[in-house]
């Protein structure tokens, strides 16, 4: 860092008339500015050629966009074709590519030095930063009214701003982060992403990222485990393998805090580790010897605790988890995890039975489902390869039944209807075993499970699942904190707790909760039946506003959860709601892609790359893919896409569009019902969201900041 009179000599001739352009106006095209201001530098010797210094200042704001709050951008570079340190300044007055949260850019700075001098380069970003704090030195740049005055108003406040001090490097902070959500398929790698790259920015931290999604477990190396000073956990569900981390420091965050917040999760982290290190020390220290000196220690040793954090606790207990009962977690966050994590396990299950189902009857025809038990269970595959069709079966209870398919495809079709069927009939089960692991570890699994089948043996359905994964957490918890003998310790997690818990959960679905679920179950499906298409269209829009409000948040899960459990119904009608779940979910990315195409001047460089993303994403039912516009423009974008979604989830459920599989998108059209209608209603809702979105953006923009806290925090991370 340069000293306070090198910087001040510098000063005096970063900015003068040549580097000031008032009311500059040479096309929107950040190109095109960049060519003629750098053109202008060349002319006055403050650089030998403007090619390679316009594509570094180019590539830098691909990177990451330097529009600020106040109508302010900030383009830099180093580079060795500048002959000196240069400041320069261009009043714009219309509308450019360079856009900042409150819309277009109307003051642009580019700051450009030499490749070999990156403190020179910094100084002059944190003296622009304090000068730029200052209200009045926008109004009078806004307002002056030759380039002289305009460069006489730059140099004064760039001269006088206070310098920022060296500082010591600060120690290096080695953290390890779990990532984890319940379909284990977008925030999971979204967060990873997310958090890499804020990490990569910062010289005092080394980031290792295990992500626990459904391509599997990318397991964190030991030595970074073992070198770490904190443990991040960025989930929504239970994560796995914590014994690794026994005795770290750990800071717990929801997943989606780490997509769009990942920097503030890494100062989180950095300071837990930090009070570690202190409390560390302290533990080193000579304990105190009379009374005054604890009273002293109790005041001051201590100080730095930060009591939110928590830490991995050793255990060689089996299925050992932590719980609420425990005290380390408020009870409905704890039941809400468990959910999630019952969810993220259940997914795999429909995905690949509701597929199986649909390719059951691509290839054997929509009566497969009639014939499927009796053409698995009495044909066989040599009987029946020779058939033309129609075929006659002979069922149990519908007689027989003619199928217009040869012998060959009937018999695969059916083959793949009935492994579907199998994976269909056991997702309940399956959702109540990990909600009871998700609570109370390995062994809550026999318990939940058990109980879900039970659930569905007594027709509670979805509802019934619910309820004896929690259940089965409960008591399979308390089970775990009972004090045994040792000689029977060994039994507990395998013998004695899988079958108390079976029979706790099972004698209070049979003998108290099993007849109301069911009841209320019937009740649920009976209501579907009875909708008309404007009570289905009302209904539909509900969930596909649910499904964009929070991108993946637990009101998004809540909805998608309800459309999955209804899957496992052998009622059509139920169906419909996952149809309407898939397209609503679909909508924000789409729409926020069609809307760059639409006014992309609307978006910063980096939006418009993901905005090309979205795109795929958006197909795919990858809602997430619009958390860059989301967390950008909340007030503007979230609305938006609410109300489409709404429109896509009524229109889908009121034109009576339905699958069993639970998620694709459009790779999975040949399993949808009425797929014209389908489709209709994902186009129709993305091309509402994205014209309010657009309309929001032109018509209501941001209202400009008149403090500017934050300013010099953010030109200081553009650096």
């Amino acid at each position: 860092m340069s000293s306070s009179a090198d910087f001040s000599a510098i000063a005096s001739y970063l900015a003068d008339e040549s580097t000031v352009f008032l009311d500059l106006d040479v096309g929107p095209q950040k190109e095109k500015i960049l060519n003629y201001l750098i053109a202008k530098a060349v002319g006055t010797g403050r650089a030998t050629d403007s090619d390679g210094i316009v594509a570094a200042a180019l590539k830098r704001e691909e990177k990451a966009p330097t529009g600020l709050p106040g109508g302010i951008a900030i383009p830099h570079c180093r580079h060795e074709d500048w002959s000196m340190p240069t400041l320069m300044f261009a009043r714009l007055t219309s509308a450019t590519e360079f856009i900042t949260p409150d819309g277009p850019a109307d003051l642009l700075f580019f700051i450009g030095v030499p490749a070999s001098n990156s403190d020179v380069h910094v100084d002059i970003l944190a003296a622009l930063a304090k000068a730029l704090r200052d209200k009045g030195f926008r109004a009078a740049l806004r307002g002056a009214e030759s380039d002289e005055e305009a460069a006489r108003i730059i140099s004064e406040h760039i001269t006088k701003a206070p310098r920022r001090k060296a500082k010591k490097p600060p120690a290096k902070t080695n953290i390890v982060a779990i990532t984890a959500c319940p379909t284990g398929i977008a925030h999971t790698y979204l967060a990873a992403e997310a958090l890499t790259g804020a990490a990569e920015s910062m010289a005092d931290v080394t980031l290792t990222v295990e992500t626990q999604g459904s391509a599997g477990t990318q397991e964190a190396p030991a030595e970074a485990i073992d070198r770490a000073d904190v443990l991040v956990i960025a989930a929504d569900i239970g994560v796995t393998g914590l014994k690794r981390f026994s005795d770290k420091p750990q800071v717990k965050v929801p997943i989606r805090k780490a997509v769009n917040e990942p920097t503030a999760v890494i100062e989180q982290a950095k300071a837990v580790a930090e009070q570690s290190r202190v409390r560390a020390y302290d533990r080193k220290a000579p304990q105190p010897k009379d009374d005054h000196d604890k009273e002293a220690a109790s005041q001051t040793g201590n100080a730095g605790a930060d009591p939110t954090s928590e830490r991995v606790r050793a255990t060689t207990k089996v299925g050992a988890r932590k719980s609420s009962l425990s005290g380390d977690k408020a009870f409905g966050h704890w039941v809400r995890d468990a959910i999630m994590t019952g969810v993220s396990y259940m997914v795999p299950f429909v995905a690949a039975s509701g597929l199986l189902i649909a390719l059951g009857f691509l290839v054997g025809g929509h009566q497969v489902g009639l014939v499927a038990d009796a053409v698995t269970r009495d044909l066989r595959l040599p009987e029946v390869i020779g058939l033309d069709a129609p075929i006659a079966v002979p069922t149990e209870n519908l007689g027989t039944v003619l199928v217009d398919r040869s012998g060959l495809w009937l018999y695969l079709g059916s083959a793949f209807f009935a492994i579907g069927n199998h994976g269909m009939q056991v997702i309940v089960a399956v959702m109540s075993a990990y909600i009871a692991f998700g609570m109370a570890g390995r062994a809550g699994i026999a318990p939940g499970f058990i109980g879900g089948a039970i659930a569905v043996t007594v027709g509670a359905g979805f509802l019934g699942g619910l309820v004896t994964g929690i259940l089965a957490g409960l008591v399979v918890a308390l089970l775990l904190r009972m004090k045994v003998p040792d000689w029977l310790r060994p039994l507990m997690p395998v013998v004695v707790i899988p079958m108390l818990g079976a029979m706790a959960v099972g004698l209070t679905m049979y003998l108290l909760l099993g007849m109301p679920l069911a009841w209320l179950m019937t009740a649920l499906q009976q209501w579907l039946q009875s909708l008309d298409t404007t009570a289905a269209f009302l209904f539909g829009g509900l969930l596909g506003a649910m499904m964009c409000v929070d991108m993946g948040g637990m009101i998004n899960k809540a909805a998608y959860l309800f459309a999955v459990a209804n899957i496992a119904s052998e009622d059509p009608a139920s169906w419909k709601i996952m149809a309407a779940v898939m397209a609503a979910g679909m909508v924000p990315p789409l729409a926020t892609s069609l809307a760059v195409v639409l006014r992309p001047r609307l978006f910063s460089s980096a939006e418009r790359q993901n905005g090309k993303a979205g795109w795929v994403l958006g197909a795919a039912f990858i809602s997430e893919g619009v958390i860059p516009f989301a967390a950008a423009d909340p007030l503007r974008v979230i609305p938006s896409i609410v109300i489409g979604g709404a429109v896509t989830g009524g229109t889908s459920m009121a034109l009576g569009a339905a699958t069993r599989v639970p998620h694709g998108g459009i790779f999975v059209l040949f399993a949808i019902d009425n797929p014209v209608a389908w489709l209709a209603a994902i186009v129709l809702g993305s091309i509402v969201a994205a014209i309010l979105v657009v309309a929001a953006k032109s018509l209501c923009p941001r209202q400009v900041s008149t403090d500017n806290q934050n300013l010099e925090a953010d030109i200081s991370a553009d650096a």
